[in-house]
């Protein structure tokens, strides 16, 4: 059964404005209500935001890419559930300390971001255009240029709107996977080397089950990072994971559901073409959805802070995603 967005946020699309910008979806009564009834220290939001189909759910008219890209996250943080969002674009290039500023400048006080490190930093491999690697990438979790390319610039811009800034390990070749004894070692020398954060905390993120370790476990705890509770085929399912995070116990709580299971390891692009503009929960997930909703709501109880960022391939539409798990933080949800 799919959720329609009008289901859930009970408002129809509004048609694009000219000359004004990108302005907000009025925020409904209920959204408002659910928004209250939630832990000042749960953070939600979605992997980023420049999506024009969200038209009529945090949109109140149709805009590009592009323009939401630039001058969309006020709106965005306006919605009452979206008190947080991914940057990704970092991994791609590392980002100024200015291009932070000039986000954090655009949210409310109490938002949050969380942030993944440059992929020069987090990949083993220099890829090509297409995604091939083609090399070892001899700044693979090199201290100075996480420091310089990734912390610093992150801490001097985005300051207290820091939810958590992530090292998301890209899968590794098979050369290092046999030897994961180096890699647990190279990534304990990066942790121990950063400096404490004023806001935000450290997280790593990983894609491979090779991490899954005591070794790993240890290394984090030894360092203070937190474990990004990544939901991703990739890795074993939510529960799996839970062990783990038992051993971190206790301490803010990182999660970015990327993709759902049924598309498999390699299902970005089928996901993308199946879920069209994401506006609707096209494949809904209420198993994940109730786990991490318990977790959540232990997590926050015992005064610690939540970051979860949400991803359209996750069930079809982030900021309905976002919905339903506010609603099963707070025990509101019907499961579809």
């Amino acid at each position: 059964m799919s959720i329609e967005q009008d289901d859930l946020f009970g408002e129809p699309p509004v048609p694009a404005t000219r000359g004004r910008g990108v302005q907000p979806v009025p925020p409904s009564a209920a959204d408002e209500a659910l928004a209250a009834a939630l832990s000042p220290n749960v953070h939600l939001g979605t992997s980023t935001w420049s999506y024009p189909g969200w038209q009529g759910l945090v949109w109140a008219g149709r805009h590009s890419e592009t323009l939401l890209s630039r001058a969309g996250l006020p709106a965005y943080s306006a919605h009452p559930l979206l008190r947080a969002v991914g940057i990704d674009r970092g991994f791609y290039r590392p980002l100024a300390a200015s291009e932070f500023q000039r986000h954090a400048e655009q949210v409310p006080a109490g938002f949050r971001f969380t942030v993944k490190a440059p992929s020069l930093v987090t990949d083993a491999l220099l890829r090509t255009e297409s995604g091939r690697g083609a090399q070892p990438n001899p700044l693979f979790l090199d201290v100075a240029t996480a420091l310089s390319d990734f912390i610093e610039p992150a801490v001097e811009g985005l300051g207290p709107a820091i939810g958590a800034l992530v090292f998301q390990i890209s899968p590794l070749p098979t050369t290092r996977l046999a030897q994961m004894p180096a890699q647990w070692d190279r990534l304990h020398r990066l942790l121990r080397a950063l400096p404490r954060l004023p806001h935000g905390v450290v997280a790593v993120e990983v894609r491979d089950a090779a991490w899954l370790t005591p070794e790993f476990t240890a290394l984090l705890r030894d360092t203070g990072a937190r474990y990004c509770l990544g939901l991703h085929p990739k890795l074993p399912p939510i529960t799996k994971q839970l062990p783990l995070l038992r051993a971190l116990w206790p301490g803010p709580l990182v999660v970015r559901w990327n993709l759902n299971r049924l598309h498999g390891a390699f299902g970005y692009e089928t996901a993308e073409k199946k879920y069209g503009d994401f506006n609707t929960l096209m494949d809904p997930d209420p198993e994940t959805r109730q786990a991490l909703a318990r977790i959540i709501r232990g997590t926050a109880g015992a005064g610690q802070d939540v970051v979860v960022t949400i991803s359209n391939k996750a069930e079809g539409s982030a900021p309905l995603s976002v919905r339903a798990l506010a609603q099963a933080i707070t025990g509101g949800a019907l499961d579809p």
